[in-house]
């Protein structure tokens, strides 16, 4: 019976702790949900942004909240050990267990995207979309995150999407993604960016 109840008590908090940035439509795990690591330093950045980048990681995907959040520490220590930089590099990603991890957050400046980190955020999706396409639950969070940026007043609702290779170098966010995004409302592609290697 003890076991039960501290069984619930625990659930509970992980549902408030997973559910507290109140966004509809949307579940965002929090950094201490999936066990983050603390930022060395970070800057802020002036919100609402204006734009939105799409990434994918590259790596392997998850499929439930235990193997994202495994994967996520991973992500988290190569950017940070091996990359040098002072946290995991994106604003959020979307597991493909349709929950969106929050990453640096909405305000807090990105490694995502050269020449973007003080003015946009970035949305990764956790797997290789070159060519296969994420699952439509992976889709609505990462759309349903956007709208809730948008009512929250950290995305502006005149926002320009662009996938990362808009910008940078890059194959990323995947051909099939980057293919699928283009139909997504506000899709820019390379309109009103400036393209650096």
């Amino acid at each position: 019976m003890k076991l039960c109840i501290l069984i619930s008590i625990l659930g509970a908090l992980t549902i408030r702790s997973i559910n507290a940035q109140g966004c509809t439509g949307v579940t965002i795990v929090s950094r201490a949900g999936w066990g983050a690591r603390s930022a060395t330093s970070f800057s802020t950045i002036a919100t609402p942004v204006s734009k939105v980048f799409i990434h994918h990681t590259e790596g392997g995907e998850c499929g439930t909240a235990t193997t994202c959040a495994s994967q996520l520490r991973s992500i988290q220590n190569y950017h940070m050990n091996s990359n040098g930089w002072n946290d995991i590099g994106y604003s959020f990603l979307v597991g493909g267990d349709g929950q969106v991890y929050e990453g640096r957050g909405w305000n807090r400046q990105g490694a995502h995207t050269r020449g973007y980190n003080t003015n946009a955020i970035a949305i990764s999706f956790v797997g290789n979309f070159m060519n296969k396409a994420p699952s439509q639950a992976m889709i609505s969070a990462a759309q349903n995150l956007i709208t809730c940026g948008i009512s929250k007043g950290m995305v502006t609702s005149t926002y320009t999407l662009h996938g990362h290779r808009d910008a940078n170098c890059t194959e990323c966010p995947g051909e099939t993604l980057y293919n699928l995004i283009k139909s997504w409302s506000r899709f820019q592609g390379k309109n009103g960016i400036t393209f650096q290697c």
